[in-house]
């Protein structure tokens, strides 16, 4: 595959741009609003002026930004494409009409791609002419800084589509999974989801604070996660393994399970009690310096990963 266009110039697309352009790809980045393009190409040259500060791209950022073509015309962009990854707002009503665009301006072989978090491509591809070649490819926010990419065909999806978006992804840097069939929120948000609403439970009920709650992941099981699976994880928590692990926990396991079956909404309440204590740590007009040292954080953290790899056993 060779040229792909990026369908919305925010914070997702810019670093859909970013990842597609430091591979060797060039990319057609797009969006109606004016304003919003160019500001996105602004911000993708100071995010690539940080990725070499960290060592993270192999060429000069001007280089790898010279791959990257702005153009508020969907047609332009996708005239040529071998692939194109839409980044507009999580509406399934918009990403319908914006993916019947794509079908009817995209080549009959390129594959159109959503970044929707939670939507299935069934929702608002299923009635297109091209839709066998329609499917999800979900990243992390931000993609050119966490490199899982959850692929999800629907039904209808040609394989051969899968296949190649999958392949795409691999050669590109980022890490793709295949979900076998489609699931409202995929893996990754499903598995978010299911801490964060524990999460929520546990401060409701009074057993920890918000700032104590975010101290027990990002010292505790963050850093196990930042590079074991939780599989990985339990089978190295029982000398004999996953099942030496099951034998242990699976009683204790169940119980929580059942104490967490009753699923509660965030309320309002418990919303805003949460919020005023990450304020306390955290004032809002910080936020944006605070997003920026996060990505800074990540960067040194897979300048680190990579000169790991090499070291761990197979």
């Amino acid at each position: 595959m060779e040229k792909v266009a990026v369908i919305g110039a925010g914070l997702i697309g810019r670093g859909w741009a970013i990842v597609f352009a430091r591979a060797g790809r060039p990319v057609a980045l797009t969006d109606a609003d004016p304003g919003a393009l160019g500001r996105g190409m602004e911000l993708l040259r100071e995010n690539l002026e940080d990725l070499a500060g960290f060592g993270l791209i192999d060429e000069a950022p001007e280089a790898v930004a010279a791959r990257v073509t702005a153009t508020e015309d969907l047609g332009e962009a996708l005239s040529g494409c071998d692939y194109a990854q839409e980044c507009v707002l999580e509406k399934v009503d918009l990403k319908a009409q914006v993916f019947a665009e794509m079908d009817r301006l995209a080549p009959e072989g390129a594959i159109l791609a959503s970044s929707a978090s939670f939507s299935p491509v069934s929702d608002f591809a299923s009635d297109l002419p091209g839709r066998h070649r329609c499917l999800v490819a979900h990243p992390v926010n931000p993609p050119h800084l966490v490199p899982v990419v959850e692929i999800v065909p629907a039904p209808f999806t040609d394989p051969d589509a899968v296949e190649r978006a999958r392949r795409l992804m691999a050669e590109v840097g980022q890490a793709p999974i295949v979900v076998e069939r489609e699931v409202f929120g995929f893996v990754l948000n499903r598995l978010q989801a299911a801490l964060l609403n524990e999460a929520f439970r546990l401060v409701e009920d009074g057993l920890v604070s918000p700032a104590d709650l975010d101290v027990t992941v990002k010292h505790g099981l963050g850093l196990r996660w930042v590079f074991m699976g939780p599989f990985e994880t339990i089978d190295l928590n029982a000398p004999g393994g996953i099942a030496d692990y099951a034998e242990r926990a699976r009683a204790a396991m169940l119980r929580m399970a059942e104490e967490q079956a009753d699923p509660r909404p965030w309320a309002p309440g418990l919303v805003e009690k949460i919020e005023a204590a990450r304020r306390q740590e955290l004032a809002a007009d910080g936020l944006q310096a605070k997003q920026d040292w996060r990505d800074r954080r990540l960067m040194a953290l897979l300048a680190q990963k990579r000169k790991a790899a090499a070291r761990e056993p197979g």
